[in-house]
């Protein structure tokens, strides 16, 4: 059997929550050969249970293993110049969200591995989710009519330790609550509800220190003529409260909620259909914590296509793209207290800085 070799670049919590999943549920087609961090003793900790190549620099990994897919997870600033060299090097990708701070980096990403013919996916694995898929493929349908309204809520609790190290909140390292934790929650809406038309938003800090915000809210008008709406917080105590998407049309109401966008909390429709009775017991699932259980899911579909040598995304850079776009919409909004187009192409003035 052919096995893909797989290396991760950045061996923190995300890594490690890959590293879970894959010893509970083995899979047979990959094979873990290298793993590397800035921190050459957590990269060898990581490693255990794989291999005995670690590493605390990307290019000595690259050229001492051959690589089929490499797994970025470190934080969101360097992602640009790891994937980049990552994929100079012809080698396949996923890359922990988002893809890049930047539309224009992602967008060179996303060229570049065209141009070398490799695949470039992003880890927004809540889309693989049964309930969100569930709630796309009913928005497919057009089970909902003509939209009403549409809303991302999170409510979760990030203490001042979460904010105290060199990336977690920083403008050009990370973004604030929309583009580190509400983000899995609106590129979900987008991709489901969206394109978006145009953004109004506000933001402020009110119980943590950070450069970027704690607290943001914004109101959104999607080309589909709906509106929207934003609502995303870690300031919330003195636990994790909630995070949803729902969607409320002319002929029905999905919400979506849960630790990870695993469970129906809503299913109604005004035309119901055999499957509508069991919808909330069988699009839910138990997750063991806030990342979920889908990295597993978008590592095994991607091995797959990489074994039988097909060309496919799971979830493609042109897509998170998109949402990129949007985060920088509502930024930009933010900066001038204006409603923000998103066919003009904004650019925030804070997130991140093209290199």
């Amino acid at each position: 059997m052919k096995k893909i070799k797989i290396a991760f670049v950045g061996c923190g919590k995300v890594a490690n929550h890959y590293k879970s999943l894959m010893i509970k549920n083995p899979i047979s087609n990959i094979q873990v050969i290298a793993a590397c961090d800035k921190n050459i003793s957590v990269a060898k900790e990581f490693s255990k249970e794989f291999c005995e190549n670690f590493y605390d620099d990307l290019e000595k990994m690259i050229e001492e293993n051959k690589i089929d897919l490499a797994i970025v997870c470190s934080p969101s600033g360097m992602h640009y110049l790891q994937t980049k060299k990552i994929i100079e090097k012809g080698i396949n990708a996923i890359v922990e969200k988002p893809l890049t701070l930047t539309v224009k980096q992602s967008e060179v990403l996303n060229n570049l591995a065209k141009e070398k013919k490799v695949l470039l996916n992003v880890a927004f694995q809540n889309r693989l989710n049964p309930a969100v898929k569930a709630l796309k493929k009913a928005f497919s349908e057009n089970r909902f009519g003509k939209i009403v309204t549409s809303t991302v809520r999170l409510r979760w609790c990030r203490e001042q330790e979460y904010y105290n190290d060199e990336w977690h909140g920083k403008w050009l390292n990370d973004g604030g609550v929309i583009n580190q934790q509400a983000i899995h929650h609106i590129d979900a809406f987008n991709w489901i509800v969206g394109p978006v038309d145009k953004v109004c938003s506000l933001s402020a800090n009110r119980l943590n220190r950070l450069e970027a915000e704690d607290t943001f809210t914004a109101v959104l008008k999607l080309k589909n003529g709906g509106l929207g709406t934003i609502e995303a917080t870690t300031a919330a105590r003195p636990e994790d409260f909630e995070a949803s998407i729902s969607v409320v049309g002319e002929k029905g109401m999905v919400e979506v909620g849960g630790i990870a966008l695993n469970e129906i909390k809503k299913w109604k429709f005004v035309n119901p259909i055999q499957s509508d009775k069991n919808a909330i017991k069988n699009y839910s699932i138990e997750v063991p914590n806030g990342f979920g259980l889908s990295h597993l899911i978008l590592l095994k579909d991607l091995t797959n296509i990489l074994v039988n040598s097909e060309k496919k995304d799971v979830v493609s850079a042109e897509d998170s793209i998109k949402t990129t776009q949007l985060i920088h919409a509502l930024y930009k909004s933010d900066e001038t207290k204006s409603w923000i187009n998103l066919d003009d192409n904004p650019v925030s003035s804070r997130l991140g800085k093209d290199n």
